[in-house]
């Protein structure tokens, strides 16, 4: 299967089951069945525990006044700079969001850094210099770090690894198990933004897109939704696999089903020229800084309200409902026919995150 290769409208080849004698392809790190089907059949039969078994983009560990909640992700990017961010932001906000999906604070980080001989310093600070700039206006602290060096042509550059810590306060329970039938389907903003200004910043386009990654810092803005919207059930950033894949995985952790309607999901003009000059999807192109929330009908305005007043929810639309049709996400589309978006099958675009 090509990189650019799509589910089609009657739903994606699914892919056989990984063999211990099989080789890891590309697609194995796109965040869709291909990565779900490693984690599964490779990772989970040695390194499982109850936290990792919750399909989660945390661990919550329980303390005696609420829970120390834990996220870590690599972050391999290329180019290493792109319009609206770096591989120093991304690493930083990455983390930052996963933790705040959860609903909890972020507060600590750590980093590790794998250089390749030959690396420009100046390079290394640029990264640096941005990764504070994102930890202080995410209001965290780096608090530990590693660095290790390999000969040159034995990396790309820059690879670093971030694990993220925070604090869930008790009685607070928000994860992809909390999706209700009649619950309203939020996103904060446009889809495919990052993962389109990556892709035109490595010259692969054929044609400009003037279009800037969304890279950025959610926590602050998710808390201003709870604040709005106490009872929300579900947070999630569409990274990897985009708005689709992220949807498809809550549906099957919480067994209901979704209705998308076309028409309400925000897309930049730029976005989806690229994408059809491609035969791309939107709906499966990476994001880094927006979030998906899956709240209460009750509560639905407060929390579009509350996610339009942010600077990065300004574009905030309600997209779809929960329905009791377990495990299916469809999509109404702009011609009124209804097909089924399903979980991405392989690799869209290889180092986006």
């Amino acid at each position: 299967m090509s990189d650019t290769t799509l589910p089609s409208m009657e739903g994606p080849v699914c892919p056989l089951p990984l063999k211990h004698n099989d080789q890891i392809i590309l697609g194995h790190g796109s965040g869709g069945r291909l990565t779900h089907d490693l984690i599964k059949n490779i990772f989970l039969p040695y390194l499982s525990s109850p936290p990792l078994l919750s399909g989660d983009d945390f661990a919550r560990l329980s303390k005696s006044n609420g829970e120390v909640i834990v996220s870590t992700d690599c972050h391999i990017v290329s180019p290493l700079f792109f319009p609206g961010g770096d591989i120093g932001r991304l690493a930083v906000c990455g983390t930052v969001n996963d933790i705040a999906v959860s609903g909890a604070q972020p507060l600590y980080l750590t980093a590790g850094f794998i250089l390749e001989e030959g690396l420009p310093v100046q390079t290394l600070i640029r990264i640096l210099d941005s990764m504070r700039t994102a930890a202080q206006e995410a209001g965290i602290q780096i608090v530990a770090g590693d660095t290790k060096v390999v000969e040159k042509g034995k990396a790309d550059g820059v690879f670093i690894t971030t694990t993220g810590i925070g604090f869930l306060p008790e009685g607070r329970h928000i994860n992809g198990h909390q999706a209700q039938p009649g619950d309203v389907i939020l996103v904060s903003g446009s889809m495919g933004d990052h993962g389109i200004a990556v892709l035109a910043e490595r010259g692969e386009l054929g044609f400009s897109a003037q279009v800037v990654s969304d890279v950025a810092p959610l926590n602050g803005l998710i808390q201003e939704l709870l604040a709005a919207a106490p009872n929300t059930h579900v947070l999630r950033d569409p990274t990897r696999g985009g708005l689709a894949t992220t949807l498809n995985e809550i549906a099957a952790q919480s067994q209901v089903g979704m209705l998308l309607y076309e028409n309400a999901i925000p897309i930049q003009p730029a976005v989806q020229a690229a994408c059809e000059m491609l035969g791309f999807d939107p709906l499966y192109i990476a994001n880094e800084g927006k979030i998906v929330a899956i709240v209460p009908a009750a509560e639905a305005e407060a929390a579009l309200l509350a996610m339009r007043r942010h600077p990065y929810g300004k574009l905030a639309s309600r997209i779809g409902e929960v329905t009791n049709d377990s495990g299916r996400v469809l999509l109404k589309t702009s011609i009124g026919a209804t097909r089924v978006l399903d979980m991405l099958a392989g690799e869209i675009l290889p180092r986006i995150c």
